[in-house]
Order: C-alpha cells, then structure tokens, then sequence
C-alpha cells in the first residue's frame, strides 16, 4: 500500500517559564502546565491531539480490516485458573467479547456454574473492573475490589456467596492490596491510605501506608488498625492470615524494591504483639506455609536465584535458619505446597519448569510440560491432591490442565478453540552479545518459511525492568501482527528477573544504560541477521517498556522507522512527585535528593535528551487519562517536547484513551480498538 501524505499541523502547546534547578544546575520545565490533566487548557490539548491522531489513523485504509480480525480471533471462551474453597470451586470465565470477564461458582466440576459476580453489569461501557477478590475459608462470603476507569484506587465490597447479594460493608481508599480472611470467616485484613484531597485523587503522592482488621457488618471507621509506621512514610503492609488460621504474615515492602521486612502476629493470642522476624531490608523473603512455629520462605539471601529456607520463630536468630532447596541454575520464580510437598516454578531461559520436593527438601521428580513455554497456577491448600496449571507459548493458546498429584497425570480442562493454526508459526530463541559482551535470550516468532531478506516488518518488544521477567505467551494482538507477515521478537533485558536478583540490578539504577544497550543491540543483530532493516523496524513497550522506547528513540533515533511507547516514564526527573512514583526510586534513583543520580536520570530522561531539528521515528505515543500509576503528564510532555523538536515528515502522534487507566481492567472494546490503532499506524509507516 502506498504511505499517506498528511501535513501535520500539530497543536502549538503552550511554553511557560517554569525553572526548576538541581544541585545548582537550571532547567527550563515549558510544560509543566500539562501535569494538571482537568484543566480547561489541558482538556482543550487532549482534544485537540486526538483529533489530529484519530483524523490521521482513520485515512489508514486496512484500519478498520486490522479491527474486524482482531474481533474476530479474539472471540473466544476464555477460563481462569479454578480454585477452591471450602466445598465450591470458582473460575472466570469470558465469553469471548464481553469488557470483563464473569466470576462463575460450582460445587463440583461438572456442574452447570453459577455467575457469582459479572462487573460487566456495573458500568454501561465495561470500565468498573474487578481488581481484587478472596474467598471466606467456608466458601460461603466473598471479599472482592472494584476498581473504576483503570484507577489503582480500589472500594471492597463483600458478597454472601449463597445468596449472590452483597452485604452492607463498603471499604475505600484501598490501593495496593489484597484481602485476607480470619479462619473463623468473621473479618479480613486489609491495606489502605489516608484519604486524599478533593479533586486530586489521581495525582496526590501516596505515602502512609495502614494495615487494618475489617470485621464484617460493622463501618469502615470501626476497623481496627493493626499496625503503621508513621515515621517510615515509604513502607507499606500486606497482611496475609496462614493456612492453619494461626498467623497474620505481614509483608513491609518499600516502593518497587523486591527487598522487604518480614513481621507476623500470633492470631491464636488476644492483643497479641506484632513481632519483626525480618527487620532489616537485606533480601526478598516470600512466606511459604508454616508447620507450627516453622515458617519456610523463598528468599534470594546469598542466593540471587533464590532457594527455600526454614526459620523457627522459636529460635529465630539467623544462625539457626536451615537451608531446605539450595539455590540452582534456574531461577525459582514461585513456590507453594501440595499434597504435602513443595510444588516449584523454576525459569531456564526465561521458559518455565516445575518440580516437585518432599518437605525435608529431596528432589521427587520434574513435572512434565506440554512443551517450552510459560506456566502458572498450582493453587491450593497444603493436603490437596488435585490443582490446575495453565501452559501457553506465543504460538499456543493459553491450556488450563487438572493436575493430579497421586497419579501426575495432567489431563485438559479447557482448551480454546481460535481460528488459526499453531503449526503454521515458529519460535526460535537466539543468544546475541550486548555492547558489554553480556549474552542475552531473544525469543523469535513469525510464520514458517519466513525470507531471511532483510525485508520483514519487524516488531521489538521489551521491557527491562523492576525484576520482571518476560516469558513466552499468546496474544491475539501479536498473531494477527503475524498473519500480517510481521516478526514478533522479544529480548530477555537486563533489569529483568529472569537469572535472578543480579541480573535485574544490572539494568537498575546506575546500571541502566545497560537496558537500554541491550534492546539497541538486538535491534542491531535483527538487521544483521537479515530479519529486517531500519526502514521496517518498530519498537514497543509500556510503563517501564515506554521508558525503554522512549530513551532508544532518543539515543538512535535513525535505527528505527517506528516508536509505539505506551503510558510510560518519560520525566525522569519528576516522575517521583505522583502518586506511587516515589517507589520506583529504588530502581531509578532520586534526582532531587542525590546529585549522582540527578546525573544519571538527566543523562537519559527521554523529555530532557531530544535534540532540535533531529529526524525521529515516526512515533505514536499512547496514554490515558486516568493513569494514576504513570500519570499522562509523562506523555503528555513528551508528546509536546517531541513535536517541537522533530523534523520531517514521519507522524509523531499521541492517542489518549479516555477513562482508562495504566492497562488493568481495560475494556475488551478500548483494548481491540487501541490494537487495531497501533497496527494500522506501523503498516503504514513500515509500508507492510
């Protein structure tokens, strides 16, 4: 297809004098105006965007061809993982199109379910999602979290499970938090903030964390506090009650840092004391299940890919912890009990493994995988003999299979049925050598017989940070990018999780730059392997991903045609002033406070390293404009910045969603449309 000609009148935004110095050194902030996203005069700026990207998207003739396939693949039953409380199992279950997916309830597997919830009855457009749910120990009550346009922000209800109605307790300005429930089914635990200004809910900074005990049928201001810290505004509590009903766990963390404290409380003792068994911020402690007054952890202590260990809070001094799984080549990701053994999830090269242990930590066999690919599930309770995985690869539907533990026979409990073939597509993984000689895994998919020409529209994605390790998955998104003739190729950054606690913070903080060399590099070893060439060569990435694509497309802006950098950290010096953004400064680092990390952050922030009258890719930049996690203003500065500097006539646009948030609990209907979006913009520029 030809490429449209379109002369972009982009909207003239507004420049202020905004000074702003760090450590004596002056910098102008010209549109610190846009960090203020009700505003009349920003209002006026969204819309006006919009309307430019929109007009623009629309002349792209295959738009709406892209939006029709997506559609229709994407229709299809999808189930959650089942599992079980008391004598009933839950599931979700969507239909194939519905905005969000249904909660179902039945007692045994066989049964016709019941819908128990379905947030698509809550708004008119799909945009009140359920963001948090636990079920009572007897089945029979249910804790769940509502959230509304993508905000983090979350309001608890509670619903009587056999009669479907909800109960009077309501609970708000809960965010980052999760619902745990006492043994006895009379009240959960729960963390929130203060609540915020009027008007600012999703730009106030949150600080002050609360852990409370919410008993049921009684007024959120009669929950009892269960522990703060008002001299430690960063720290923030995530109380989970033990298997046995005996312990209330209390996980401290502190901003996005995996390093975290490890406190408990005896349930079984009225007014008991809080007491820190881990009381220093020196590794990862993940609380297993406990055997009486044994507790056993995952942690990374002296073991960067991590190993169990057992603490006796009898005898809790460190000297008399006990190794149980020594730390391995693959990296442990996840570990639960089963059937009275340890069920473990292991990473080999970013793909999964799983292997079963007795409890005095000897091997007892690895558990057999339909093929390389991702896993996850083997949920609950410590004497359960069945449990559900779920197995996907990015050329295979994500499985759900019934495990028995008794026989290990795996057998299907959902499959998807798509209209496509897996055979027709391939994966490879290859192995290239960064700007420091380090060796980093790149998955590649793409349709068999693929020309090595140099030639084919080539999509890179990555991430590279906060520990988060990329791993083979399905997409409709990425197929329907591939029926295109498209190469989906994912690199393993550093920053990542997936070898393990050191190789995440090869690519935090002052190491970074490393991030941003290795997904530079494997753009380079694509080209030079004849999968594409720069003038069919895109870059994605979202949240700490848009951060990457952002900061690549500043530092070679002419190895790539097209940058798709979706709500991400683009103001590195201010990122930290919103919301939850002060968190990430353990990863980032703190250009008010420190001026090495000043430095640092100012040498790649991707708004402060665009350089007037350069040629950048043809860029679209997406937001929305309820992100409380990465507020818009990052996007929108960028997007105004990007504009003024850029010459030529590559499109450098941004599309702002409207009531969405950072991505979760976003409509079916806004998520097939913002697809469609983005590969409608890449055929056009990358002339597929």
């Amino acid at each position: 297809m030809s490429k449209i000609n379109h002369v972009f009148n982009y909207p003239v935004t507004r420049v202020d004098d905004q000074i702003d110095i760090y450590h004596g050194i002056s910098l102008p902030d010209p549109y610190r105006w846009l960090e203020n996203p009700d505003s009349p005069e920003t209002q006026i700026w969204i819309n006006e965007q919009n309307n430019i990207t929109f007009k623009y998207l629309e002349q792209i003739s295959v738009r709406e061809t892209i939006k029709e396939r997506i559609t229709k693949l994407w229709n299809y039953e999808k189930y959650g993982i089942p599992f079980k409380e008391g004598d009933r199992y839950f599931y979700f279950k969507n239909d194939g199109l519905q905005n969000q997916s249904v909660l179902y309830t039945l007692k045994h597997l066989d049964d016709t379910p019941t819908i128990l919830i379905d947030p698509n009855t809550l708004s008119a457009d799909g945009t009140v999602a359920l963001s948090s749910l636990a079920i009572s120990n007897n089945g029979e009550l249910m804790g769940y979290g509502l959230s509304k346009s993508g905000s983090d922000w979350v309001e608890i209800k509670v619903r009587d499970i056999l009669t479907g109605k909800d109960l009077e307790d309501h609970l708000k300005w809960v965010k980052f938090s999760g619902i745990s429930w006492t043994k006895d089914n009379q009240g959960f635990f729960y963390s929130r903030y203060d609540e915020p200004s009027k008007g600012n809910e999703l730009e106030d900074i949150n600080y002050y964390q609360k852990l409370y005990f919410h008993k049921i049928g009684t007024e959120q201001s009669e929950d009892i506090l269960i522990y703060h810290r008002p001299d430690q505004k960063e720290w923030g509590f995530s109380g989970n009650v033990t298997e046995d009903g005996s312990y209330l766990i209390i996980s401290v963390w502190r901003g996005t840092d995996p390093k975290n404290l490890v406190f408990y409380k005896d349930l079984t003792q009225e007014n008991s004391p809080v007491i820190e068994l881990i009381s220093e911020f020196k590794a990862n402690f993940s609380f297993i299940d406990n055997e009486g007054s044994l507790f056993w952890f995952k942690t990374d202590l002296n073991a960067p890919k991590s190993r169990i260990i057992a603490i006796d809070t009898d005898n809790p001094s460190p000297e008399n912890w006990s190794e149980i799984i020594p730390e391995t080549d693959e990296t442990l990701e996840g570990v639960g009990i089963l059937n009275n053994q340890f069920i473990a999830e292991y990473l080999k090269d970013a793909y999964s493994s799983v292997k079963i242990f007795n409890l005095d930590g000897t091997f007892v066999k690895e558990i057999t995988l339909p093929d390389i690919g991702s896993v996850s599930g083997f949920g609950g309770k410590r004497h359960d003999t069945e449990t559900f995985y779920v197995f996907t690869s990015f050329t295979v539907p994500s499985v759900i299979y019934r495990y028995d533990l008794l026989t290990g026979i795996s057998r299907v409990f959902r499959q998807p049925e798509i209209d496509f073939n897996p055979e027709d597509y391939q994966t490879k993984q290859v192995f290239y050598t960064s700007k420091d000689g380090t060796k980093i895994p790149m998955f590649i998919t793409h349709k068999k017989g693929l020309k090595l020409d140099g030639h084919n529209p080539t999509y890179l994605y990555g991430y590279g940070g906060f520990n988060v390790s990329l791993t083979p998955s399905f997409s409709i998104a990425n197929l329907v990018w591939m029926e295109m003739g498209g190469v989906y190729a994912v690199p393993n950054l550093r920053g990542g999780g997936e070898y393990g606690e050191n190789w995440h913070q090869a690519g935090m903080k002052f190491n970074k730059q490393n991030v941003f060399d290795d997904f530079i590099f494997a753009a380079q070893w694509l080209i030079e392997n004849n999968y594409t060439s720069p003038q069919k060569l895109a870059i994605g990435g979202g949240s700490n991903g848009g951060l990457l694509v952002g900061a690549c497309m500043v530092q070679k802006p002419a190895l790539f045609a097209a940058a798709l950098p979706s709500v991400g950290v683009l103001d590195m010096l201010r990122f930290h002033k919103f919301t939850i953004g002060w968190a990430w400064c353990s990863e980032y680092g703190n250009a008010q406070e420190n001026e090495a990390e000043f430095k640092l952050l100012y040498g790649y922030s991707p708004l402060h390293n665009l350089i007037e009258n350069t040629r950048y890719p043809a860029t679209l930049i997406t937001t929305a404009d309820h992100d409380d996690r990465v507020v818009p203003a990052h996007s929108f500065k960028f997007a105004a910045a990007l504009q003024k500097a850029h010459s030529g006539e590559n499109p450098v646009l941004i599309r702002i969603e409207t009531k969405a948030g950072h991505g979760s609990g976003k409509p079916t209907t806004k998520i097939i449309e913002e697809i469609a979006d983005k590969w409608a913009f890449l055929v056009d520029i990358l002339q597929i």
